[in-house]
């Protein structure tokens, strides 16, 4: 059932509620992985809908755009979940949620619940220099990196941008040859050292199985 599109029971209850089902409301950059878990655990009582992947590159577009999607849904669903972690709102998306009460993915940013939030606040503090990217910002790298920065025009801003990071790590979702090599040629255009680290979904599997 689409998200826009709310059936009611003969009793004029939304079908949704009756149901038990949970809506996600989740950063663009997240959808093909909520969606792969989705599918590979037939978590049919769960729908998506998506905010805009570029607030990544705006968070504080990010509170106010959670806040009217929850009031355009929740009436809808028995349960409301946000599959973002802080993601830069300097902790005004987690006032608003819990104002809303709605749960949301613990963590500063998905680079920390995809390699778990345990493991990165142990490691974070000797990885100051790493530059990180996921299987989506692998894939849309030049759309949210180098244009974003201005790097396809003005190359030589690579050093202010880039010269204090020694390592770009690369955590990969998926086991992915093709992506690892366009990962590996991402840190190469930085000059930067190259780290794969299979974390798979982390935190977020984790975050949804509950639900």
């Amino acid at each position: 059932m689409s998200v826009d599109d709310v059936q009611l029971t003969k009793e004029g209850l939304p079908l949704a509620v009756t149901r038990g089902k949970v809506l996600i409301i989740a950063c663009g950059a997240l959808a093909r992985e909520i969606l792969d878990l989705k599918a590979a655990n037939d978590w049919t009582h769960l729908d998506l809908t998506c905010l805009p992947a570029n607030y990544h590159l705006y968070p504080e577009k990010i509170t106010d755009a959670v806040r009217e999607t929850v009031a355009k849904h929740r009436s809808s669903y028995q349960t409301v979940f946000v599959a973002y972690a802080d993601c830069g709102t300097g902790g005004l998306l987690q006032a608003a949620c819990a104002e809303l009460g709605v749960e949301m993915i613990a963590g500063p940013h998905c680079y920390s619940f995809f390699e778990g939030n345990d493991r990165f606040a142990k490691t974070s503090e000797d990885e100051i220099t790493t530059f990180y990217l996921t299987d989506f910002l692998v894939r849309q790298f030049d759309a949210f990196i180098i244009k974003p920065m201005g790097l396809d025009r003005h190359p030589e801003l690579r050093d202010m941008y880039f010269g204090n990071y020694e390592k770009l790590v690369y955590q990969a979702q998926t086991d992915d040859a093709a992506l690892t090599e366009k990962a590996r040629a991402c840190a190469d255009r930085l000059g930067l050292a190259f780290e794969r680290r299979l974390t798979g979904y982390g935190d977020l599997k984790n975050a949804l199985s509950v639900l």
